[in-house]
């Protein structure tokens, strides 16, 4: 089992950089590929991308394509999303989570195969 504590949210204006990070805890984090979700108020889950067990393979959904970079470090147990000129529709709960029992070089796209998920970090963006 893995546990995730999304942290790096915050309130920040149109154009602005974050830097999210999810810090797992236990000693199979390589096992895992992960996903970053994000959540606005009234919406459906959406996943905004996903990172294979190895880091060699990364899906972007069209809304950050370009904007937002994926990227984990297995001997620090932590997987990050950087986002570039964020955007008010970026502001929504960001979660990450984990999926196991995935080949190394495969992308997890439904959340239904992911088993573990963070607490969420609030992320703003006023314009």
């Amino acid at each position: 089992q893995v546990q995730l504590v999304e942290s790096g949210g915050g309130l920040v204006q149109l154009g602005s950089s974050l830097r999210l990070s999810c810090a797992a805890s236990g000693r199979t984090f390589s096992m895992y590929a992960m996903g970053w979700f994000r959540q606005a108020p009234g919406k459906e889950r959406e996943l905004v991308a996903a990172i294979s067990r190895s880091g060699s393979t990364k899906y972007y959904a069209d809304s950050v394509k370009g904007r937002f970079t994926i990227s984990r470090d297995n001997a620090k147990n932590t997987v990050y999303l950087q986002m570039n000129s964020l955007k008010p529709e970026d502001t929504a709960v960001y979660y990450c989570a984990a999926a196991p029992r995935i080949e190394p070089t495969v992308l997890v796209y439904y959340d239904g195969g992911y088993d573990y998920w963070g607490q969420g970090t609030q992320v703003t963006v006023s314009s």
